[in-house]
């Protein structure tokens, strides 16, 4: 089974995914590809899953058997959301009454983003385990899949939807490291995906941990100097009258 994390972000410039590769099998550790690119002429777009790996791979394959059918479904990018929704609500039926039995859930989650011929924009959307989806928007311009706690806080604070790819791509990189030192079952090495907006083309590279090392040290450095920054008068006024309070 998995434990992921899975995220996406959507800003003005275009979209940013970032997905872990461990894969834990009862006490085995493997690493594989939680993240699936599609692109030809006037489209280009991303699937990122969490839950089961078996799951995982049926489901996409389902849906690339739909897909290769579905000509029509190929011009906006919902169309292939709901296509592949739809294969999701297939294989729980088939795959739901036995996880069930063997006290697993069907827990499929997914992130799809890109653009399609007709859109006029890229798109970023989350599917549900059971098939109904909704899309991510300005207010809150990125969605986790899996491990989701660890790495909120920084993109809460930091993020929106006016900036950069290059500022997203950072953020995203403190939330999967925050989310790594916390979470024994996310690690490296890491998926990256860059799509800039109207280019119908995504830009795909995988990071090792020794490649993102300096970035990891600087933080944690910028993170501890921060701290000692902080306004600290009320603290030492709390501390004072602390000390004056006999014993």
């Amino acid at each position: 089974m998995t434990m992921t994390f899975c995220l996406g972000i959507t800003v003005e410039d275009g979209l940013v995914g970032i997905a872990d590769t461990r894969v834990l099998t009862g006490s085995e550790s493997m690493v594989a590809k939680k993240v699936a690119t599609y692109e030809g002429p006037g489209f280009s777009f991303f699937i990122m899953t969490s839950g089961l790996r078996s799951l995982r791979d049926k489901a996409l394959l389902y849906f690339e058997e739909a897909y290769t059918r579905q000509i029509g479904a190929r011009d906006r990018l919902f169309k292939v959301v709901n296509l592949y929704a739809g294969q999701i609500r297939r294989l729980a039926e088939e795959e739901g009454p036995s996880l069930r039995q063997a006290d697993f859930h069907f827990n499929i989650n997914s992130l799809i983003g890109g653009q399609m011929s007709s859109d006029s924009a890229h798109q970023l959307f989350l599917v549900y385990p059971e098939g109904n989806w909704v899309e991510i928007g300005p207010d809150t311009p990125y969605q986790i899949i899996g491990n989701s706690g660890f790495g909120k806080p920084i993109l809460e604070r930091s993020l929106t939807h006016q900036d950069s790819i290059l500022y997203a791509f950072k953020l995203g990189i403190l939330a999967f490291d925050a989310t790594r030192l916390c979470a024994a079952n996310v690690d490296f090495p890491i998926d990256l995906l860059l799509y800039k907006r109207q280019s119908f083309e995504l830009v795909e590279h995988r990071f090792e941990r020794k490649d993102l090392a300096q970035i990891s040290d600087w933080w944690q450095e910028r993170m501890r100097r921060a701290v000692s920054e902080l306004p600290s008068e009320w603290v030492e006024a709390a501390f004072s009258r602390l000390a004056k309070k006999p014993a």
